[in-house]
């Protein structure tokens, strides 16, 4: 009789260094819990395609450990006969009795377990795709990740996915547990084979790939101990495997995101989570946006401890401030010194699964930390399947199962960081409706100019203002623009050739210097975004980012100007301006106002290139 028909596992009640053996039915032996505070602690997410074991691979852990509440395993073994179904260990976790009919993990189940070394949580995230969105929720808090992959079925759509969307939540190191050896005649063959894929494809995402662990987990080999079955195999076990995981560094910056506000015996409470740093009673404070300053009085906590006059990243914590504000959920306290963005634009890699395409002009609703906020995508570039990794057309927006850079513009101003500086508050998700459509990492801050008008395709990125409308103002003195809704145009997308203060010819090129690239328009359409390393001039009209005319009319003149632009000098004269730029030859200034100034004297119209009273740089200068 094999393993499998009998339900007794070759691993069973077999322990390791450090690990108690399971109690009768299952229950946990634990040592002394007094100081289990101050333990280390690792939060990590196991991933994988449906059906590829990662639930009875946390399942046998769990068993293996004695980490288990008590009667867990004879409950499971009563429910597999009363339902006729052989004892299953993904049974252990499988907190619905739909996904016990069916054989899938709808939600993410977190569960703990302990060695000598720490304390973990472990998050089992849903493989199916049609639960990815419950996933994001569970690989979001991650600090490590595992993605587990059937020996017997090799690398599948899922599995790729799922480790594109851990690149996205910012999980930069995945070790990958090759499962069900046994199924796989023990194979080092084909464990070299999904070491291979799994590599070069985690390398091409940017993340780190490792350990690479052969297991059984039905079988429970290579768990806590070597498994004789694999004699090629020389690394380590899976239970040392994680003691070796090294804990990312901390991250330094206070950010507490604002849970809510609680009236207490006349006090108020403001209530969060730290995501990081530490704050102290007497700490000065910002609360962002807002840009509001204040003071710590007191950190506070439950059951009441008046010796408590802090608190730690990880750890929830109330405070009162010594200055009466109106404070909401969503704000973020930080010290004064190093606050976040206050930002109304921002731009993202985005992982999309909504039923519906995200496209430019959407409306969606961009969950943050504890904010909640309507947004609009105003552009979409940088398309790729996950699956391929290969560029995927962008006409119809992002599809479920791709990823790409967006632009959005926000209806108030979100406290954020770029994802780089501060994870908690630099990762989002998106709801269309009532569902979690996507989910993404912020790559950039700023205005909603800066951020999200210009054009972009095939990676390159050309901030550009040429579709502005310039007038000046009789009663005012002074030059004002009036920016257009901000926007990325795309390859194939129709530009507007013609305003109030601009008219370009059907076919020009628009070369961004400070972004380093240039842009091909024909026939009124953007054909190409490159590089300016790329670029060459076809004798077309050109412009600059602002769409003031630049006077080339020969390759040499052209070979000049960036002779010139590299080497920040004009090249001719004192006024690089004057020598390569031509205000007149595609824009106009429209006057707005009375036909008298000030004086009762009429005022003539400014001179080509005169500045603008917004006090920006209109890219006068290369």
């Amino acid at each position: 009789m094999g393993y499998r028909e009998s339900g007794i596992t070759p691993r069973d009640g077999q322990g390791g260094p450090g690990y108690a053996a399971p109690a009768a039915g299952g229950a946990p032996v634990r040592g002394e819990t007094a100081a289990a505070d101050a333990r280390e602690k690792l939060s990590l997410v196991v991933t994988g395609h449906v059906d590829h074991g990662k639930s009875t691979v946390i399942g046998r852990l769990l068993y293996d450990t004695g980490s288990l509440p008590q009667g867990a395993v004879d409950r499971v073994r009563e429910i597999s006969r009363e339902t006729g179904q052989p004892f299953e260990f993904a049974f252990l976790l499988d907190a619905f009795e739909e996904e016990r009919s069916q054989g899938i993990t709808i939600d993410t189940t977190r569960l703990q377990f302990r060695t000598e070394k720490r304390d973990y949580l472990i998050i089992d995230a849903p493989g199916h795709k049609e639960f990815l969105k419950n996933m994001i929720s569970g690989a979001s808090d991650a600090e490590a990740a595992f993605l587990v992959v059937d020996a017997s079925r090799g690398v599948e759509e899922q599995s790729r996915r799922h480790a594109h969307m851990l690149s996205l939540l910012g999980v930069g190191r995945v070790g990958v547990l090759v499962n069900k050896m046994d199924l796989a005649g023990w194979s080092e063959r084909a464990f070299l084979g999904v070491k291979e894929e799994l590599s070069a494809y985690l390398w091409n995402l940017g993340l780190e790939a490792g350990p690479f662990l052969p297991l059984s987990a039905i079988l429970g080999e290579n768990f806590l101990s070597p498994s004789p079955f694999m004699p090629w195999f020389g690394g380590p076990t899976l239970a040392a495997a994680l003691d070796a995981l090294e804990k990312p560094p901390r991250e330094e910056g206070l950010r507490l995101p604002i849970q809510d506000v609680y009236k207490f015996d006349g006090r108020r409470i403001v209530a969060g989570r730290v995501e990081s740093g530490r704050l102290a009673a007497g700490d000065e404070l910002l609360i962002s946006p807002g840009a509001r300053r204040t003071r710590c009085a007191t950190v506070e906590s439950w059951p009441a401890d008046p010796n408590r006059a802090s608190a730690s990243a990880g750890e929830s914590a109330g405070i009162t401030l010594a200055d009466e504000f109106f404070n909401r959920r969503g704000e973020v306290i930080s010290l004064p010194d190093d606050p976040p963005e206050a930002a109304d634009s921002f731009k993202a890699s985005v992982f999309w699964m909504g039923r519906e395409p995200m496209a430019k002009g959407r409306r969606y609703r961009l969950k943050l930390a504890t904010d909640s906020c309507g947004c609009v995508v105003t552009g979409i570039y940088g398309l790729i399947d996950s699956d391929t990794l290969a560029p995927a057309a962008a006409s119809g927006g992002a599809r479920a199962g791709e990823v790409c850079e967006a632009a959005f513009l926000l209806e108030r101003a979100v406290a954020m960081d770029l994802f780089a500086r501060h994870r908690a508050t630099g990762r989002f998700v998106l709801v269309d409706g009532y569902d979690v459509a996507g989910g993404g990492i912020v790559t950039g801050l700023g205005s909603a100019k800066d951020v999200c008008s210009g054009f972009a395709a095939g990676g390159a990125h050309a901030r550009a203002a040429v579709f502005d409308e310039y007038s000046y103002s009789l009663e005012d003195q002074r030059v004002e623009i009036s920016e257009p809704a901000p926007r990325l145009w795309g390859a194939g997308d129709e530009v507007p050739l013609a305003g109030g203060s601009f008219s370009y010819p059907p076919s020009f090129d628009v070369v961004a210097f400070r972004d380093r690239a240039a842009v091909k328009i024909r026939d009124g359409r953007v054909a190409e975004v490159l590089p300016l390393s790329g670029y060459s001039w076809e004798g077309f009209p050109a412009v600059n980012g602002r769409g003031f005319g630049l006077k080339v009319g020969s390759a040499a003149e052209w070979a000049e100007l960036l002779d010139a632009f590299t080497r920040g000098a004009s090249g001719a004269g004192s006024d690089p301006a004057a020598r390569w730029l031509d205000f007149n030859a595609y824009r106009r200034i429209a006057l707005t106002g009375p036909l008298a100034g000030p004086g009762g004297e009429g005022v003539p119209a400014p001179p080509a290139g005169a500045g603008s009273g917004t006090g920006r740089d209109p890219e006068g200068s290369l």
